[in-house]
């Protein structure tokens, strides 16, 4: 945690990826984020990985450093808590982040007229208001059928739910933006973001209609080689894979060093008629490449190959379970800065990314655990709604909030 947004406060409902990740990173910058849920948790309370006895690995990595309060979202006095906590007074509130459906007494319409500089974000799945998740958005944008074995023509939907994280962290992008102008104008607003227009725009920003559009040309799988330039996993002798990455000058010329066939890709380079010396030559080389290099890993380990590369400035990394991360490399340990072994309330201890970026002018602080669910209504409801004791064992005793 480094608290360089301390101070800010944002309320928010969400579930599942974007927008709980987005609030995340906020938290982890040192904003005030409450979370709302239903009595007994929101729809992805128990979202897989568990431990044994059902509780969310997940949900606690998602909500580190946030609030929480919990309220029957389905009375009226509920939904008037969270409307007054999304509405409070104050410069640094008056901030909504969601994914859940935000109509009727949660839409930007109603809430604005409580608070006229509100601001309200809304990750929605596509433009048309329709759902969408991060594998039927990776379907919609084509990368299934640029993933996998050249010779498999089968779509392979990425494991990684790149549409979600980018969505995370653009929203959070969002709402300081919005922030900054409402200081500046003093004008709140609503701001609407699409899980499917992530993917889109990511897609013409990384040139892939253009490549259609202008050139005519639809990309091709190209299973683990590297598009435009030269990279491709090798095997070495005691059994290791590693990635290489050879894409600007410094990279291949250390890379002929260090595998001694330079007079063999010489040769190559004559006989095919490329020019070896830019990114492209060596793409359209690339298998050719790739065959002069098999026999030279062939022959070295893993240790020799990592020195010798290290040495030459190469590119490269070791392919590793996330068994292996976990146990063995201490760039996933508390001997990173960015790790700190913490106990997560109903799971236990494990080291806990406190955020990737580096302050100059701020401390690091430890991560904070995620919130058990309603951990904190009790002071929510006192400091920031002032009520008093015998109102909040009201609204506990008629099972308003837990």
């Amino acid at each position: 945690m480094q608290p360089i947004l301390k101070g800010l406060r944002i309320i928010e409902g969400s579930a599942f990826i974007a927008a709980p990740m987005c609030g995340m990173t906020l938290a982890q910058l040192g904003a005030d984020v409450i979370r709302f849920d239903q009595i007994g948790g929101g729809m992805d309370y128990r979202r897989w990985p568990v431990t044994e006895d059902n509780t969310s690995i997940y949900w606690a990595e998602m909500n580190k450093g946030k609030r929480s309060i919990a309220v029957d979202l389905k009375s009226d006095e509920g939904k008037e808590i969270v409307c007054q906590l999304i509405c409070a007074e104050g410069s640094d509130a008056g901030i909504f982040s969601t994914n859940l459906p935000a109509r009727g007494w949660l839409s930007y319409e109603e809430l604005s007229k409580r608070r006229n500089d509100l601001i309200q974000h809304e990750i929605v799945g596509d433009r048309h208001g329709g759902t969408a998740l991060d594998y039927t958005v990776n379907a919609k944008v084509g990368f299934p059928y640029l993933t996998g074995h050249p010779d498999d023509d089968r779509p392979v939907n990425h494991v990684l739910p790149a549409w979600d994280i980018t969505t995370a962290y653009l929203a959070a992008i969002d709402i300081l933006a919005a922030e900054r102008h409402r200081r500046i104008t003093g004008k709140g607003q609503q701001i609407k973001l699409a899980l499917a227009d992530v993917a889109l725009s990511t897609m013409g920003h990384l040139g892939y209609i253009g490549e259609v559009m202008v050139n005519k040309h639809e990309r091709q799988r190209h299973g683990n080689y590297l598009y435009g330039a030269l990279g491709r996993d090798f095997k070495t002798s005691d059994g290791e894979r590693i990635m290489l990455i050879a894409i600007n000058a410094k990279q291949w010329a250390g890379l002929l060093k260090a595998t001694g066939i330079s007079d063999e890709v010489a040769q190559l380079e004559h006989l095919m008629q490329l020019d070896f010396s830019t990114e492209g030559g060596r793409f359209e080389g690339r298998v050719e490449l790739s065959r002069l290099l098999e026999p030279w890993f062939s022959r070295n380990p893993l240790e020799v190959v990592g020195k010798m590369f290290d040495a030459c400035g190469i590119c490269w990394d070791k392919y590793q379970s996330v068994k292996k991360l976990v146990e063995e490399d201490p760039d996933c340990s508390d001997d990173n800065p960015i790790f700190e072994t913490i106990e997560q309330p109903g799971i236990g201890k494990y080291p806990v990314p406190s955020g990737a970026m580096h302050f100059s002018e701020i401390e690091r602080k430890s991560p904070q655990p995620a919130p058990i669910v309603g951990q904190h209504t009790d002071e929510i409801l006192s400091e920031l709604l002032n009520l008093d004791s015998a109102t909040i064992g009201k609204l506990h005793d008629t099972n308003i909030v837990a």
